[in-house]
């Protein structure tokens, strides 16, 4: 099963109708390569700020307010491209408002079916926090996409072992990734979150990252890292843990995912972090004693 992830570089749009066009060539694009899955990146939704004016682009919070007249095209679009693509699209994150001026960061997934679900960023950056208007989501889910068990692990979310590890329990093979960085710090700590998550629970971990600089946004404005694909590092599976990643300006790393040889290295694994889990959580374990050496 071919999965695709974008290294999206962030343009200006002009309006609704030219970000449509570019979606749809982007998507068709990894469709055309055979992708069943397609995930795009977190804040996609902001590269929408640009089609107001210059003291809106300039301005975060009036730009999270402003975006919010183009949720309802947002749907029908990708809902539009799932269906003619017959693809399963991970519309990277859109602000969305909650009333009262808070907002979530919601990444919308949609299937070729119709279907419309949904995976809130449940940890909040330094600098989501520092907004002072989004609040972290309430429930960590898991869908079947392609015939794939998949979660949604929105950015800085991948770096928390615990809700992906429900993900798994509830039979996640494949974690979703959609990510925005804008320092190799900040690159480097998703991925190695993604490496992490696969290792620990024995699934493949999809991340999607935003490319360049869009100097007209306070969220966009400098773009880091690699889109990539990760597996656990045992046999039959990359010693590395990284199945394919993107260089330079290429705008989808895509790979077809051995499922087979992921549910082999289960019943012949060098380690099984996955099923040694419950070891680290013995009444012993999970709280240090201090030993005095005086």
């Amino acid at each position: 099963m071919k999965i695709a992830v974008a290294k999206y570089a962030i343009q200006a749009p002009a309006d609704f109708s030219a970000f449509a066009a570019r979606q749809a060539q982007v998507l068709g694009d990894a469709a055309t390569q055979g992708a069943r899955i397609a995930v795009l990146p977190e804040y996609l939704a902001l590269e929408l700020a640009a089609t107001f004016d210059a003291a809106t682009q300039a301005d975060l919070h009036a730009s999270l307010a402003a975006i919010q007249r183009y949720r309802d095209d947002w749907l029908a679009l990708y809902a539009r491209l799932a269906k003619e693509l017959d693809l399963h699209i991970v519309a990277g994150s859109f602000l969305l408002a909650q009333g009262d001026g808070r907002y979530r960061n919601r990444s919308d997934v949609f299937t070729p079916q119709g279907a419309h679900a949904w995976q809130d960023k449940l940890q909040l950056t330094g600098f989501e926090k520092g907004l002072g208007v989004i609040d972290g989501g309430d429930a960590v889910k898991v869908f079947d996409l392609a015939g794939v068990r998949s979660g949604v692990s929105v950015c800085y979310d991948s770096e928390f072992p615990l809700p992906v590890r429900a993900q798994a329990e509830a039979g996640a093979r494949l974690l979703l990734v959609p990510s925005c960085t804008d320092t190799d710090a900040g690159a480097t700590r998703v991925r190695v979150g993604c490496l992490a998550r696969a290792l620990e629970n024995r699934l493949f971990v999809a991340q999607s990252v935003t490319a360049g600089e869009a100097p007209w946004s306070p969220a966009l404005d400098i773009n880091t890292g690699e889109a990539a694909i990760f597996a656990p590092m045992d046999r039959g599976l990359p010693a590395d843990g990284v199945v394919v990643q993107t260089v330079g300006d290429q705008p989808w790393a895509i790979a077809d995912l051995d499922l087979d040889a992921l549910e082999r290295s289960r019943a012949d694994a060098q380690v099984a972090n996955d099923r040694d889990w419950a070891g680290q959580l013995q009444p012993a374990l999970v709280r240090a004693r201090v030993e005095r050496l005086d």
